[in-house]
Parts: structure tokens; C-alpha cells; sequence
């Protein structure tokens, strides 16, 4: 294509023989164009050649980039500028399309447990909810404004002059400026010190922490066979195979229940150990019969295959989780097995989980539970579950790691651990006094003298909450119940006969600064503190504590994760965002509040159980890859039964629609930051700025619920 003599040509009052410059060829291949140089020499179209003097200077090697040139890159990058922005904008309607929906819905997480079939929540608690939202609002918004007309006429008043006797609007100003000086801002400084000191304590522990792993790390150091391994004969008398009991507690799971169950089973009964040395206990805590019929259906498949299963189901229900284990424990046969190793109903291990943890009991009397750590085969599917796994990679890596290797102690995770059943005897057994009893007695086999080992190479795969309101009421359960049980142990943390160190690392490092001054001090501090100092300009908060203490540790929490490393920003933002569900949550733990004791089952979406299933049913069993006809794997039939046959209690209902919510109190939150951050471009406090700015946005899309799984 011939060069454009447009504007510039006319400019510069010649033809096309006057053209200057290194002549382009632009290919308008939208949405990226590119550009290809022609050099004078290799052109043969007369229009692109100079003549003259300037075709003179140009051989002689003077050719440089003429305003031309730079002018079409310039259009160029603009134009894939204006393409981002273009799809930034279209993001943007699609954000506000979707905040629009969820306020017209007008679904709160206060209606959550609304009855079903009803039509929706109450009228009245709508208006309730849209006059505080109203009302708060108001109220940041008069702040502001009161600033900003202090700020448009000049009542930037000094200290001095606030003594003066003044008249007027001013005076109420100079009134509310003194009154600040005097009683908010020294109260509020003191609340920031406070909270500064805390935060400054827990980042302390934090680095520590990140030291012992890089130390576990460069030193290669890992739990260590006191015994040989054991060889890979299936007879139980050439090597170490005790008697193993496998326990796999499930409850009420909606839709995905059978096929998570179903792959969990099929996992389980494919463990590589002799068959007459380990008995599978299904649990089942589900009150659907349908779904209890589809276990045990299921359980009867393997149990024809020549596997040790068993299907028990309680008739009362009490305790939860712990009740479901302590009914299992009290069986007659339990006490010819040594061993009892836990799976949830979503944990898939893999054949030699179990010689590659239990051999590390032999001839290690004072061993207690050995505890792998979990992988997840969701934790790409949204940003949820990404953050999720930063957090619980850094749990695994740093906290269970190190606390494993210097301590031989740490929190129970639940699942995917096998203990010792005379350490759960020992230390007074399950009980339902809490909604974690992983952790209950996890303390009460440390007191009692008992060791845990972390096995951070052995993994079991799992599956995240992909929905924020699961991943919300998961969290609450976990912030609670340690407050619960820090109440009930204290007693028997200082009677104990365990050393001076390790009652300090249980009562304050344990419990006090990980389980209640962590989120204590993240909402106080950034979602309380932080929006306040800007309306009380007195008290001042540094901006180390507002940007680089934060951004430091936040680098730390991702090194486990590093392919997270472009999400270090969101990671932070939404941990300070979770902080209101966690310091919700510890309060009311600590002071025994209703939410205490709710326990509900996370939900899990359980998109990756039918693939997998697919495989295992593709492959036999190992006993059947000899012995053809003696059973069948698993099938998808029983999936597809529990679709297409609804339960018994939803017949004759009107099958409830999923709805997302809208939070309040992350909504509220959210219009404070935000008032706050127009609050300090009056002050140009820029670094302030930009994180309440962004720590708002975060609060406003987990308010509306515009994070994790979204419902149609």
C-alpha cells in the first residue's frame, strides 16, 4: 500500500515526490497490527523511491526515524491501548450488570437459612437492611462533606487559633476540631500503638516461621525411618504390616455426596496393603435414603470383591463429625487393630499412602499421628480457590512443617492422618464439646506426653469450596471452635506435666497470637483504625505499617505457592477482606455466642469426582486384575440414579434455586473504606490512597458476592 500523504504530506506542501522518511507497509489485521519496514534498495515500486538529495543523505547512512514513523507506532499502541480498555470496559458493565442483578435480588446473607419453598426473604428485613446501608452511608458521606467544606473556605485553622473565640459555622468546626484534639485522637493513637505492637509480634512469629522452613529446606532435613521400608510383598509376614482400621465419616452432601463417596471408597479399598490387615468403615451420617441406599449399594460392590468394608450409619445423630467417630471407635473389633488412619468423604489417597506413613511407627513407641498434607484438584477453577491455596499451601509448608520438625507438634487437620488408637484412648478419645475435634485432641495427645511427625512429601487430593458463602461458614467454623476449646483447656494446659516452653507455645503461640490476636488485629487495624485516622487526622498510622510490613509478609505467605506470585495483591487484599468473618468468628467463640456451635458440612462442588471416577472405573482393582469375575469397579450408574431420582423429603416440593447473597457487614465496610480513601486525597496521603481505595473494591465485590462461584 502506497504511504499515507495526508495530513503531514499536505503539511508539508509537496507531492508524493517530496515524501521523507523510511517508507511502512501497515497490515490492518485487527485487533494487532503490524508494521513491516521497506528499505529503499530492495523496493521496486518507483513511489517508494527518493530521488535527489535525500536519497543521497539516506545512502550515506543518515536514515533515521522520521516523525512519520513515530507517528503510526504511536497510533499503533494506542490503538491496543484503546483494545484493553476496550475489554476493561466491557469487564466494568459486566461487574456492574451483575452488582445490579444481586441488589435487585436482594438476597442477604441474614435470610441464609430462609424456609424452603418460600417465596423470599421478608419485606421487612429488605427495608431494614437498604435504611442501614442508607443510613451509614449518609453518615460517611456528612463526614466527608464537613471536610470538604472546611477544605473550600479555608478553616485550615492552627492549633493556636482553636483556643481564640470564634463565631459562626466556624466555630462549630474549630468546636468538632478541638474536641478531636482533646478525646478522639489520643484514644484512637492509643488503639493504633496497640494494635501496631500486635501486628509487629505476629509478623515476628510469621518470619520465624518462613527462617525454620528455608532452614528445613537448605538442610533437606524430613522425618526418618527409625526402621527399614517396608518390601513390596504382599505376604503380612515378610514385613511390617500391622492391623490398620480406615475410617471415612461422611454426612449429608447434596448432589455431589455419592460421587465424591463413591471415589473416596474406590481410593481406599485400592490401598496397597494386604487386605486381611486393614478394614474400611464407611460412616455414613446422612439422613437422605436415597443417598444412604447409594452407599451402601456401592460398599456391597466391594465388599463382593473380596474387600474389607463395612457400612455403619447412626440412627441418632449427635455430636457431628465427632459423634460419627466416637460411635465408630466404640465397635467390639476395634480393639484388634493398632492403628485407625482418617479420610473425609472428598480425600482421595493413593495406593501407598499407608506404607508410606504408618512403617514411621515402628519401633517409635512415643509416636502418636503422622499427618500428610493435602493437594487440590480445584484450586485453578476460580480466584477462590487460587487464594485458598495460597493459604493453604503456606499452612502446610511453613506452619505444620516447621511446628512438626522443632515441636513434634501441631494442629490435626481432620483427614488424611493415621493415629495411634492407644494415643486416642489415652488421651480421653473423641468428644463433641467443640466444632473442632481434630484440634481437640490433637492438644489433649500433646499434653499427654504423645509425638506427631508431618509428612509434607505425602499427599492426599482434595477438593476447595468454590463458592465464597461455603468457604465463609468453613472459615467461621475454624476461627470459632479453637476459641471454644482454648476456654475448656486452659485449665488443663497449666495443671499439665509438660515442660514451661511448650505450655507457652501452646497458650500464646498456639491459641492466643495465631487463633485471636491474627484477626483480631487485621480487622481492627485496616478495616477499623486505618478509615478512622483519616477522619481523625491526629492520630497517625505509618505508612510501613499500611503498605511494606504488608506487602513483606504477604511475599512470605506465597513463597510456598510461587506460580501464585501474580496474585500476591488480590492474596492480600482478600485476606484483610476474610478478616470480618474471622474476627466475627473468634469472638464468638471466645465468648460462647449462638454461632459458636453451628457446624455445617462445607459444600463442595465436586466437578473433578465423575473424571476421576471415570479412570477408576476404567481400571479394575488389584485383586481384580487377576480374578475378572468375582465383582465389578465402580460405575457412574449410581451417579446418574441419584440424578434422576429426586429424594423422598423434596418430592411434591418445588426444588429451591441457588442464590448468590449480598453481605452486610462487608458491604458496610466497603462504603466506609471508600469514603475514606475520597478522605485522603484532601490530605495527599497517597500510599493511604490507594489501599483503602483497593481494600474497598475488594469489600464491595465479596458484599455483593462477586467472588468464587458465581449462580445463574
Amino acid at each position: 500500500m502506497a504511504p499515507w500523504t495526508g495530513l503531514w504530506g499536505a503539511r508539508a506542501g509537496a507531492g508524493a515526490g517530496a515524501y521523507r522518511g523510511t517508507p511502512v507497509v501497515v497490515k490492518m489485521e485487527n485487533p494487532n497490527w503490524s508494521i513491516s519496514e521497506i528499505s529503499p534498495e530492495d523496493a521496486e515500486d518507483e513511489d517508494f523511491l527518493v530521488s535527489g538529495a535525500g536519497a543521497a543523505r539516506r545512502r550515506k547512512g543518515g536514515r533515521g526515524k522520521n516523525a512519520k514513523q513515530i507517528t503510526w507506532v504511536l497510533l499503533l499502541k494506542a490503538h491496543r491501548a484503546a483494545g484493553c480498555l476496550a475489554s476493561l470496559a466491557s469487564a466494568a458493565v459486566t461487574l456492574g450488570a451483575a452488582a445490579r442483578r444481586r441488589v435487585a435480588d436482594g438476597r442477604t446473607d441474614a435470610d441464609a437459612g430462609a424456609t424452603p419453598g418460600s417465596a423470599g426473604e421478608s419485606p421487612v428485613l429488605r427495608s431494614r437492611f437498604y435504611a442501614f446501608i442508607r443510613a451509614f452511608l449518609l453518615l460517611s458521606l456528612l463526614l466527608l462533606a464537613v471536610e470538604l467544606a472546611a477544605r473550600f473556605h479555608g478553616w485550615d485553622l492552627a492549633a493556636s487559633a482553636l483556643a481564640l473565640p470564634i463565631i459562626g459555622v466556624e466555630s462549630l468546626y474549630a468546636s468538632w476540631l478541638r474536641l478531636r484534639a482533646a478525646y478522639l485522637a489520643p484514644l484512637l493513637q492509643f488503639l493504633t500503638d496497640a494494635c501496631v505492637v500486635l501486628f509487629l509480634i505476629q509478623s515476628a512469629d510469621r518470619l520465624i516461621q518462613c527462617l525454620g522452613s528455608f532452614y528445613i529446606t537448605v538442610k533437606r532435613i524430613k522425618p526418618r525411618l527409625k526402621s527399614p521400608a517396608l518390601p513390596d510383598a504382599e505376604d503380612p509376614d515378610a514385613g511390617y504390616y500391622p492391623m490398620v482400621l480406615v475410617q471415612i465419616p461422611m454426612c449429608n452432601e447434596k448432589e455431589v455426596s455419592v460421587a465424591r463417596s463413591q471415589q473416596s471408597i474406590a481410593a481406599v479399598c485400592n490401598l496397597d496393603w494386604p487386605r486381611s490387615n486393614f478394614l474400611v468403615q464407611v460412616l455414613d451420617d446422612s439422613d437422605d435414603p436415597t443417598t444412604q441406599s447409594l452407599i451402601r449399594e456401592e460398599v456391597a460392590k466391594w465388599q463382593q470383591t473380596g474387600a474389607r468394608i463395612l457400612y455403619r450409619h447412626r440412627v441418632l445423630r449427635d455430636g457431628y463429625k465427632a459423634g460419627n467417630l466416637k460411635s465408630a471407635m466404640a465397635c467390639s473389633y476395634v480393639k484388634d487393630y493398632e492403628f485407625v488412619a482418617i479420610f473425609d468423604a472428598d480425600f482421595q489417597p493413593n495406593p501407598d499412602f499407608l506404607k508410606r506413613t504408618v512403617p514411621h511407627f515402628k519401633d517409635n513407641d512415643e509416636l502418636g499421628l503422622v499427618q500428610a498434607r493435602w493437594s487440590f484438584v480445584n484450586k485453578d477453577e476460580n480466584l477462590l480457590t487460587r487464594l485458598q491455596n495460597i493459604n493453604l499451601c503456606f499452612h502446610f509448608e511453613v506452619e505444620q512443617q516447621v511446628n512438626g520438625v522443632f515441636l513434634n507438634f501441631f494442629g490435626f487437620n481432620g483427614t488424611a492422618g493415621v493415629w495411634r488408637i492407644k494415643a486416642l484412648e489415652e488421651s480421653g478419645g473423641w468428644m463433641e464439646r467443640t466444632t473442632v475435634e481434630d484440634m481437640d485432641i490433637a492438644v489433649r495427645a500433646h499434653l499427654h506426653g504423645w509425638k506427631f511427625i508431618f509428612l509434607n512429601d505425602v499427599e492426599c487430593q482434595c477438593e476447595l469450596p468454590e463458592s465464597y458463602e461455603a468457604y465463609r461458614k468453613q472459615q467461621h467454623r475454624w476461627h470459632s471452635g479453637p476459641m471454644q476449646l482454648f476456654r475448656l483447656c486452659i485449665p488443663d494446659i497449666i495443671k499439665s506435666k509438660i515442660s514451661v516452653w511448650k505450655k507457652f507455645n501452646l497458650i500464646f503461640l498456639f491459641f492466643l497470637l495465631r487463633k485471636l490476636i491474627l484477626p483480631f488485629y487485621s480487622f481492627t487495624l485496616f478495616c477499623i483504625i486505618l478509615p478512622m485516622t483519616m477522619f481523625v487526622p491526629e492520630a497517625e498510622l505509618p505508612d510501613w505499617v499500611v503498605c511494606y510490613i504488608p506487602a513483606l509478609m504477604s511475599l512470605l505467605n506465597i513463597l510456598p505457592s510461587p506460580k501464585s506470585f501474580p496474585f500476591i495483591i488480590p492474596y492480600l487484599l482478600f485476606e484483610n477482606t476474610m478478616s470480618v468473618t474471622k474476627f466475627n468468628a473468634m469472638i464468638s467463640g471466645l465468648f460462647q455466642l449462638g454461632s459458636a456451635y453451628e457446624w455445617v458440612v462445607t459444600k463442595k462442588s465436586g466437578r473433578s469426582s465423575e473424571g476421576d471416577l471415570i479412570s477408576l472405573a476404567a481400571a479394575p482393582p488389584r485383586e481384580l486384575r487377576h480374578h475378572p469375575k468375582t465383582g465389578s469397579a465402580p460405575s457412574m450408574e449410581a451417579l446418574m440414579v441419584l440424578k434422576e431420582q429426586p429424594s423422598p423429603k423434596k418430592e411434591g416440593k418445588k426444588q429451591q434455586k441457588k442464590h448468590n447473597r449480598i453481605y452486610k457487614k462487608e458491604l458496610a465496610l466497603s462504603l466506609l473504606l471508600l469514603t475514606a480513601a475520597a478522605r485522603s486525597l484532601l490530605t495527599k496521603q497517597g500510599i493511604h490512597f490507594y489501599f483503602l481505595l483497593f481494600q474497598g473494591i475488594s469489600f464491595l465485590l465479596v458484599g455483593l458476592d462477586l467472588i468464587g462461584e458465581q449462580v445463574e
